[in-house]
This record gives C-alpha cells, structure tokens and sequence, in this order.
C-alpha cells in the first residue's frame, strides 16, 4: 500500500489490533509507545470513517426501501 493510500477498513483495524496489542505487551521505549499510540489513533479514525460512511449508505438504501414505489400510489385498492 503506498503511503498516502488510505487502507481499507479490514486493513486498517488489522492493523489496530495489532498496534494495540504491541502496547499491551509493553517492553516499548516511551518513544515507541508514542509512536504507536500516534498511529493507533490514525488507525481508529480511519476505521470510524469507513463506519461512518456505511451507516450514510445504508440509512439511504434504507430511506429508498421505505418511499412507496410508483405502483404502489396506482393500486385502486
């Protein structure tokens, strides 16, 4: 992946999962903690875009859903 391409949301919590679990185990420089909490948050951000944006899809998928269709307004009964 190239360094400005943003992962994708499978990726990016792989990747958190992993970042959080190198800090639980410690034995890290302060330094390092930083660094890796640093990117944590980058990750975590990432992640909840990508959530973010599937709750804006499927609220509209289900909008779309819930408007009455063209046939169901000519239905005489």
């Amino acid at each position: 992946m190239a360094k400005n391409e943003t992962p994708s949301y499978e990726q990016a919590r792989e990747e958190l999962t992993e970042v959080v679990r190198r800090l639980e185990t410690g034995g890290l420089t302060l330094e390092q903690s930083i660094e890796l909490w640093e990117r944590g948050e980058k990750l975590a951000a990432i992640c909840e875009e990508w959530l973010q944006g599937a709750r804006v899809k499927l609220a509209a998928a289900m909008a779309r859903r819930a408007e009455p269709t063209q046939q169901d307004d000519d239905r005489p009964f």
